[in-house]
C-alpha cells in the first residue's frame, strides 16, 4: 500500500499538488472565519482572508521547481493574514506549513531554519501584539500554536531530504563499486589474455625453432648420412609430440570449469632445464650450463618466469644467431636469482641473437617486470648477444607490483 502511493506521488506530483492546493483553501475558508476569544478580530470579515488564502494555495502548484520564491510569497500572505488579525491556526497557516516542509525537503537546512525562524517570530509577535489578553487560549493560539505548525513540517522536511540524500549517497557508492568491479574484471581479463598470448608465443617459438633446424639438419645429412638423418627424424617426432602436448596444456586455461577432460600438468620451471638444453642439442646447439650459490626452490610464477627467458633467449640463438654453443649461467642470492644466457656469435658476422624483430624480446621484459624482476638484452662486446634478467625469489602480489 505505501509503495503503491510513493509510485504515485512520483508518477502524478501536479496531481498531488492541485489536489493538496483545493484541500488547503476548502479548510481556510472556515478558519478565516474564525475569532479567538479575548483577541482582536478581523476588521475587513473573511473575505481578505479567504483571498490570500486562496494566493497561497495556489502558490504552492508551483512548490517543487521554485521552493524558495513560493516559500516567500506564502510568508508574505501569512504575516498578512495574521496583521489582519486572522487567528493562526492550522486552518488559515496550512499553505505556509506545506511551503516550510518544501523549502526543508528541496534546500539547504541554513536556508530552512533561517526562513522558518525568522516567520515565526514575525507570526508569532504580531499575534501576541494583538492579543488583548494574555490567558492561556491566546498564548496557545498565537504562541504555541504557530510553533508547533511550522517546527513541525521543518523537522520533517529536514528528515525527508537526510534519507533522500544518504539513499542517493548509498546508490552512487554501489554504483561506483559495481564500475570498479567490471574494471578490475576486465583488467585482470586483459592481463590473463596478454599472459596465455605469451605463453603461446613461447611454446610455438622455440619447437617450431626446434622442428625447423632439426628438419633442415636431416634434410642435410639425407644422403650422405642416412643414419644421422634417420635419428634426427626420430628426435623431429618428439620435438613435435612435446610441442602438442604444451600447447594442449596452455590453449586448456580456456576451458570451461566443467571440462575435466583437459589434463592440468604442472608448470615448467628451472627443474626442467635438462630437457630443454637436451632438445637444443638435438637441434645442433651445444648449451652449457653453470650455477653459482645454493640452488633454492622459486615461487611458482617466478620459476616459470626463468625458465621461459632461458627458453626464449635459447629460441632466439637458433633463430638469428650462427652460434652453435651458448651458456647459461644462474646465479642464487639471498633474495634474488640472476640469469645470463650468452653466445658468442658463433662463424661470420650473421644476425645476432635478439635480431628477430618480434615479440619474443618484448615478451621477457614483461615476464620479468610482471614478478617484480628487471631484463635487459644486447650485442657483448666481445662479439655475440646477451640476455640478463635479474628475478625476486619471490614474486610481488598484485597489489604490490606498481610496475608500469
Amino acid at each position: 500500500m505505501i509503495t503503491t502511493w510513493q509510485r504515485y506521488q512520483r508518477d502524478h506530483p501536479r496531481a498531488i499538488d492541485v489536489t493538496l492546493a483545493v484541500l488547503l483553501f476548502a479548510v481556510a475558508i472556515p478558519g478565516s472565519r474564525l475569532v479567538a476569544g479575548g483577541g482582536a478580530g478581523p476588521r475587513f470579515g473573511a473575505w481578505p482572508g479567504v483571498v490570500l488564502s486562496g494566493v497561497c494555495c495556489a502558490a504552492l502548484l508551483w512548490r517543487r521547481g521554485r521552493p524558495r520564491g513560493v516559500a516567500l510569497l506564502i510568508a508574505a500572505c501569512s504575516v498578512a493574514v495574521v496583521a489582519l488579525g486572522y487567528v493562526p491556526t492550522a486552518l488559515v497557516l496550512g499553505a505556509l506549513v506545506v511551503a516550510v516542509y518544501t523549502l526543508a525537503d528541496r534546500t539547504d537546512r541554513k536556508t530552512a531554519n533561517t526562513f522558518t525562524l525568522i516567520v515565526l517570530a514575525v507570526v508569532v509577535g504580531l499575534g501576541l501584539g494583538l492579543a488583548h489578553h494574555t490567558d492561556v487560549s491566546t498564548l496557545a493560539l498565537r504562541a504555541v500554536g504557530p510553533m508547533a505548525y511550522l517546527l513541525l513540517p521543518l523537522a520533517l522536511g529536514t528528515t525527508a531530504r537526510v534519507r533522500r540524500d544518504y539513499l542517493d549517497a548509498v546508490r552512487e557508492r554501489a554504483e561506483a563499486a559495481e564500475r570498479n568491479r567490471e574494471q578490475e574484471t576486465r583488467r585482470r581479463v586483459a592481463e590473463e589474455r596478454i599472459r596465455i598470448a605469451r605463453d603461446l608465443h613461447d611454446v610455438v617459438a622455440h619447437h617450431l625453432a626446434l622442428a625447423n633446424a632439426q628438419a633442415s639438419t636431416a634434410a642435410h645429412l639425407a644422403t650422405s648420412q642416412p643414419e644421422q638423418s634417420r635419428k634426427i627424424l626420430t628426435e623431429l617426432t618428439e620435438t613435435t609430440f612435446l610441442a602438442l602436448k604444451e600447447l594442449k596444456a596452455t590453449v586448456g586455461l580456456l576451458r570451461e570449469e566443467e571440462d575435466a577432460e583437459v589434463p592440468l600438468d604442472p608448470a615448467p620451471g628451472l627443474a626442467q632445464l635438462p630437457d630443454l638444453v637436451g632438445s637444443f642439442g638435438a637441434a645442433g646447439l651445444e648449451v652449457v650450463v653453470s650455477s653459482e650459490g645454493t640452488a633454492y626452490p622459486l615461487a611458482p610464477l617466478v620459476d616459470l618466469t626463468a625458465f621461459r627467458i632461458v627458453q626464449e633467449s635459447l629460441t632466439n640463438i637458433t633463430k638469428h644467431s650462427a652460434a652453435r654453443v651458448a651458456r647459461v649461467r644462474l646465479v642464487y642470492a639471498r633474495d634474488q636469482v640472476a640469469i645470463a644466457v650468452t653466445d658468442d656469435g658463433g662463424p661470420g658476422p650473421g644476425p645476432v641473437a635478439g635480431g628477430g624483430g618480434g615479440f619474443g624480446q618484448v615478451g621477457m621484459r614483461e615476464r620479468a617486470r610482471a614478478v617484480g624482476g628487471t631484463l635487459r638484452a644486447g650485442p657483448r662486446a666481445d662479439g655475440g648477444y646477451e640476455v640478463v634478467a635479474t628475478l625476486p625469489a619471490i614474486a610481488p602480489s598484485p597489489q604490490e607490483d606498481t610496475q608500469p
